[in-house]
């Protein structure tokens, strides 16, 4: 008389493995879905395969069956999020290299103390947390010794661009600056801020990045106002 294979426990733990297997190795198709499809196709199959099979006297546990469906409908719902996730941050990264493009020409400022000196001009910015009376800015030369003062008068709260002719200062050396903003006798906290023109848009890489006149980069998050 013929007989019929059956499954062991041991056999049931090996299907149930070969299902969760990670296919981190193995190759993918261009649309992203594969992984995906095959994995059900397989499980499928496996499944069919066991309850064909199974011991009649010990058959598969329900709970242990429902358990692997929901974790291959997991791993369908993850890849897919995974792919849409994808498709949006391929957008947004276009997004952010059109509004970067209409940025060339333009000036911007971001956190820095560089002191962007060109056309006989030297331009910043600043930032302070209350009105001052006095504000100056004064001009550091690369060991950090002042070499020039220039008086701005009253400032409100909030970001300001300063410009000033560019005389007294040697040209080819890399400057820096700092603010001196105070209400009475109170010195107010200031935050220098880089002045410079757009000259390229770098959409290279995982950020966009702005190339600035001056020759520095600038990410594009990193913008805190635009002139």
């Amino acid at each position: 008389m013929a007989t019929t294979a059956v499954k062991s426990t041991n056999d049931n733990a090996e299907l149930y493995a070969s299902i969760n297997a990670k296919n981190s190795g193995g190759a993918k198709s261009s649309d992203g879905l594969a992984t995906s499809n095959e994995q059900n196709d397989r499980f499928l199959k496996l499944l069919t395969t066991q309850l064909t099979n199974q011991d009649p006297l010990n058959p598969m546990d329900n709970a242990q069956m429902t358990s692997q469906m929901a974790q291959i409908s997991t791993v369908s719902g993850l890849e897919k999020l995974n792919l849409s996730m994808s498709a949006l941050s391929t957008q947004f990264m276009q997004l952010q290299a059109m509004q970067g493009a209409a940025l060339v020409g333009r000036d911007v400022m971001a956190e820095g103390d560089k002191l962007t000196v060109a056309d006989g001009k030297a331009r910043g910015g600043f930032s302070i947390g209350a009105t001052a009376d006095r504000t100056s800015v004064e001009v550091l030369n690369p060991s950090g010794q002042v070499v020039k003062t220039v008086s701005l008068g009253a400032r409100a709260e909030g970001q300001h661009k300063f410009e000033f002719a560019n005389t007294g200062l040697p040209p080819g050396t890399a400057y820096k600056f700092r603010v001196v903003a105070q209400n009475g006798s109170t010195t107010l906290d200031s935050t220098p801020m880089v002045l410079d023109r757009v000259a390229a848009v770098n959409t290279s890489g995982k950020t966009l990045t702005l190339e600035l006149a001056n020759g520095s980069t600038l990410p594009y998050a990193s913008v805190r106002s635009i002139h």
